[in-house]
């Protein structure tokens, strides 16, 4: 089982004592997803909804403290975007027993229902 949340997160360069050009680039980030119905399984459901990240500013925060930029000075996290849950066959069909067991905690009517929720189209199945 394989899974991972894949992001597009853009870093802006402010040294004191240089010049940069470019000032902003990007890369992909790419996080572990927790196995469903373990610690951290839930993430989609608290940080993303209909396919974008909820509450940007915290997250730009969350993320350069993962990727060890928080305190570096003249290193800013400026944009982070969800491209996609990359994911295995037998990650989603875990993800979506786990939705279905407790569907109620997802506010939705079925297990598509609240995967688009809070992927939109945003799913990737890579076969093995």
């Amino acid at each position: 089982m394989d899974a991972a949340y894949v992001f597009r997160v853009e870093f802006r360069l402010t040294p004191e004592r240089a010049a940069v050009d470019p000032e902003r680039f990007e890369t992909t980030v790419e996080l572990p997803a927790s196995e469903p119905g373990t610690d951290g399984w839930l993430r989609f459901r608290d940080r993303l909804w209909r396919g974008a990240v909820g509450d940007e500013p915290s997250f730009r925060r969350e993320t350069a403290a993962r990727l060890g930029v928080a305190d570096a000075a003249g290193i800013e996290v400026s944009a982070v975007d969800f491209r996609e849950l990359r994911t295995d066959r037998e990650y989603l069909e875990a993800l979506q027993t786990a939705i279905a067991a407790d569907l109620g905690r997802f506010n939705a009517e079925s297990v598509d229902d609240a995967l688009h929720k809070y992927f939109g189209s945003s799913i990737h199945v890579r076969e093995a």
